[in-house]
């Protein structure tokens, strides 16, 4: 079957809890996802060659006001999203900020921040493939006591036909706090 080209499109997800792991989420005012409750992120700046892992701290930045470093970005997951709306395919850089961090509930142009519940995710207006697809693997691959670092997951979700599909690619559990503290190691 012939499908028509489509722009890619590279942007990331920036998964932010506080002390007591509530998640941050930005409530959408604008397209993609235009009243969907969703991890804040952004497209990459590719004319400039920013890194996923430098985007993920510039929309933290910019959205939620947090001078986060590099060194807490944790690459959770890798998530691309064939034909997604019909208008494009994305490849999503799914960042964990590592350690807890504090911010208010507050309005800002594309929507509201505010802290969730994990449990509260399933009554959230949230886009399909987040439901579906990216908070089960999440969950998934959470860290395991404290110390501990988040896994990893890769999925490809095709989302052509009129049922969206997907495989999960590769995945890695989490590492328990023993074996978390990686420092030294290149």
């Amino acid at each position: 079957m012939d499908h028509p080209t489509l722009p890619y499109k590279l942007a990331t997800l920036c998964d932010i809890r506080d002390a007591s792991g509530r998640i941050l989420l930005l409530h959408r005012l604008r397209e993609p996802n235009k009243g969907l409750c969703s991890p804040i992120g952004g497209k990459l700046e590719m004319p400039s060659g920013e890194s996923p892992a430098q985007c993920a701290k510039r929309e933290i930045m910019e959205e939620a006001g947090l001078d986060i470093p590099i060194s807490r970005l944790h690459l959770m997951g890798l998530i691309s999203e064939q034909a997604f709306e019909g208008k494009g395919h994305w490849l999503l850089f799914y960042y964990r900020v590592l350690g807890a961090v504090e911010l208010e509930a507050h309005d800002m142009p594309e929507g509201r921040l505010e802290w969730h519940a994990p449990d509260e995710l399933d009554t959230l207006p949230l886009p399909e493939t987040d439901r579906k697809i990216i908070w089960p693997l999440v969950r998934r691959h959470e860290a395991t006591g404290p110390g501990g670092r988040p896994g990893f997951f890769a999925v490809h979700v095709d989302c052509r036909g009129p049922e969206m599909t997907w495989t999960v690619e590769e995945q890695f559990d989490p590492l328990p706090a023993q074996r978390a503290d990686l420092t030294g190691l290149v």
